[in-house]
């Protein structure tokens, strides 16, 4: 009797003993090596770290270079370039610069020069530059002078601000003069006259055309009142110069009904002295006053003589 293979059932497959019960198989950690996969991880931060000496390096020599290279050093006013000066003598700016001479240009405190520089009162701004390798550039915007100012004997040149400057010697300026400050009235007293002069001056202008050419002097002993020496005026050109009290505003009707009546009023008072324009409808003319008559020549020596002689005999009663 021929078999064939054993057929067993399922049941007789199944492990009795428990799979917990089993001993488990050890499983074998591999540790993971170097491969190509991690090598473009380590190339970047390879390059980084490269990156960072090389840029300390190049910082380092670099600040080496800018601030003790002999290239950068001021080493002498010829290397300030000056634009913009007209009245401000070259010495005057470089003299700031001079205790940068043998420093590097990067060291050269631009804003105290600066600051140092529109101290002088004939610059109004000012810009410092530097320019690599080593110059300094300064650029100045001065004051423009609108007046003479007297001060005692002696004419110096004022501002539309108030600040006096000293009168160049090689210039030549056509101005009025103006009077009743000086250095030593506060800036902003100064700065309010002059404001008042450049108001005073434009309005007489829109007037008549020409009109500050007959302004010869101005005075603010008064600060509310422009008081203006005025030369010939229309109408009487080649004539004495008048006084007249203009006060604080309403300059262009003033000046044109002064314009406009001056040579009548000179028929009817003879010769004016002043003219007084601040009271709202009414003028004062003043008619110059007669200087009193000088004594004969005869009678002086008359007079002369009995002062002598009474001199004589009160020394003989003596």
């Amino acid at each position: 009797m021929s078999t064939g293979p054993e057929v067993y059932p399922p049941e007789a497959l199944v492990d009795d003993e428990p799979r917990y019960l089993r001993r488990q198989k050890p499983l074998e950690i591999r540790r993971r090596k170097f491969g190509r996969k991690s090598w473009p991880s380590y190339r970047r931060w390879i390059l980084i770290g490269a990156e960072i000496l090389a840029s300390g390096s190049l910082g380092y020599y670099g600040v080496r270079f800018l601030f003790f290279s002999p290239s950068v050093e001021f080493a002498g006013s010829y290397q300030v370039e000056i634009t913009g000066n007209q009245f401000v003598g070259r010495a005057a700016i470089t003299e700031i610069f001079s205790p940068d001479l043998g420093k590097s240009i990067l060291r050269v405190p631009l804003d105290a020069r600066r600051k140092a520089i529109e101290a002088i009162p004939w610059v109004e701004a000012a810009t410092v530059e530097r320019t690599l390798p080593d110059r300094i550039r300064v650029e100045l915007v001065e004051r423009t002078p609108v007046a003479f100012l007297r001060t005692g004997n002696e004419l110096q040149l004022a501002d539309a601000s108030g600040v006096l400057l000293e009168r160049p010697l090689e210039a030549g300026f056509h101005f009025p003069v103006v009077s009743g400050f000086d250095e030593t009235t506060p800036l902003a007293d100064r700065k309010q006259r002059m404001a008042l002069f450049a108001d005073f001056m434009k309005e007489i202008e829109l007037a008549h055309a020409g009109a500050g050419e007959e302004v010869s002097e101005v005075d603010f002993s008064d600060a509310q009142d422009v008081r203006a020496m005025l030369a010939g005026l229309p109408g009487l050109e080649g004539q004495y110069p008048i006084w007249v009290h203009f006060g604080n505003n309403d300059f262009v009707n003033k000046y044109r009904l002064l314009a406009g009546n001056i040579a009548q009023w000179r028929a009817s008072a003879g010769r004016v002295e002043s003219v007084d324009l601040r009271f709202s409808r009414q003028v004062v003319v003043n008619p110059e006053r007669e200087p009193a008559p000088a004594p004969p020549v005869e009678a002086a020596v008359r007079s002369s003589s009995a002062a002598r002689a009474h001199r004589s005999s009160r020394r003989r009663s003596n």
